[in-house]
């Protein structure tokens, strides 16, 4: 029996949608608001590796290191600490991090720091304590995501999920 276009196309949001949301309290980044990597500046981390959590979930190890293939110019948050990075197929790339910067504040630098870096934002929704968007720009296509965190005081989730523009 074939798989129905709908069943297809529920399937690949269901997966889209594991691939964002697929953060936990032991993922955290350490670099500046707003600071961009340079693909030299950066090394990947050993595979299976993921920053320590406080028992109170906010991280308490040094942050991992932005992989070499994360885009350069995507802008990443001041006191961001990457918690995790995985390789997946089709080159796409998940990156983890936790903002200690609150969510109002992350949420405005991710709506501010992107368009003026060249990416373009759609398909987007904000709710009380979750945001995600969409985002593109000639070389990138993306998704990030941005959830509050209930055991780390002003922390939050910030999930990048990129690959090349095919």
């Amino acid at each position: 029996m074939k798989p129905s276009p709908s069943a297809a196309v529920l399937v690949g949001a269901v997966l889209s949608l594991a691939a964002i949301t697929g953060c936990s309290a032991a993922n955290e980044h350490a670099e500046h608001p707003g600071a961009t990597y340079a693909a030299e500046q950066a090394t990947d981390p050993p595979a299976g590796t993921a920053a320590i959590a406080a028992p109170g979930g906010c991280p308490t190890a040094a942050s991992l290191p932005l992989p070499k293939d994360f885009p350069e110019n995507l802008p990443v948050p001041d006191g961001a600490v990457v918690t995790s990075v995985e390789h997946r197929t089709g080159g796409r790339l998940v990156v983890d991090t936790v903002v200690r910067g609150g969510f109002d504040t992350t949420l405005a630098f991710l709506h501010k720091r992107l368009p003026k870096a060249g990416y373009i934002p759609k398909e987007g929704e904000v709710e009380r304590d979750d945001a995600e968007s969409n985002f593109s720009s000639t070389t990138v296509q993306g998704r990030w995501s941005l959830r509050k965190m209930s055991d780390c005081e002003e922390g939050v989730y910030l999930t990048y999920l990129t690959s090349a523009v095919s």
